[in-house]
């Protein structure tokens, strides 16, 4: 279990791909402009690193080395393909607005790197679930991001969510602040680069001031 709280816990927090290890940035760049957008291309990404690692991991020993990054590529390139036409069958709106983002998945690092660091090296429950909590991790970086976005420019909350879930959800959209007139820095991308700088920042603070039990006596004392 041991094994499987670490994954948890690197995926989340410790290796964060969003803010630590600063892959991924081209869709956390460019769809964050609102919360649904950002969490459906990071689920999207997340169902696709949980299959390429758990698709890859059975036949890690059976690949030649030579070879193995195409394949890791064909395989990716497979899974965000029925991705790619799901989005498309059933939330044919959302598709057009997240457009060429979700075919990119295959040339995103974060993808590549998951399966060539860890699912060609252990066994496939483990390589599973950390191909999902890598990208459950950036999903999390994504919506906060996308929600900083939206509530700053827009002044709202979930705008869009008619385009996931059809037309009945659109009364659930929050209106944050009435008679908003907007604020266009935090639509276009240099928002982009401020929101995600502030959000990087506060990992940093957050991970340096976090307590650290001492093995003398396991008491908590700050981290400097």
């Amino acid at each position: 279990m041991s094994q499987y709280t670490e994954i948890i816990e690197n995926g989340l927090w410790k290796q964060n791909p969003g803010v630590v290890q600063l892959l991924g940035l081209c869709p956390t760049l460019a769809v964050t402009t609102s919360v649904v957008n950002g969490v459906s291309l990071g689920l999207a990404t997340a169902l696709v690193m949980a299959a390429a690692n758990g698709s890859v991991s059975p036949v890690r020993k059976f690949v030649p080395s030579e070879i193995r990054v195409p394949v890791f590529i064909l395989v990716i390139a497979a899974l965000v393909t029925v991705i790619d036409l799901t989005i498309h069958g059933f939330a044919e709106p959302l598709h057009k607005v997240l457009g060429i983002f979700i075919p990119l998945i295959v040339v995103n690092c974060i993808v590549l790197a998951r399966v060539e660091s860890f699912a060609a090296k252990n066994p496939p429950a483990p390589a599973i679930l950390d191909g999902f909590m890598m990208g459950l991790g950036l999903t999390f970086v994504l919506g906060i991001l996308g929600g900083m976005r939206e509530l700053i420019g827009k002044g709202t909350l979930f705008s869009g969510l008619d385009l996931a879930f059809g037309p009945n959800f659109k009364p659930y959209v929050l209106t944050v602040i009435s008679d908003y007139h907007g604020f266009l820095l935090a639509i276009l991308p240099p928002g982009a680069f401020l929101g995600l700088a502030c959000l990087i920042a506060f990992r940093n603070w957050a991970g340096n001031r976090a307590p650290k039990v001492t093995q003398a006596g396991g008491a908590l004392k700050p981290a400097h």
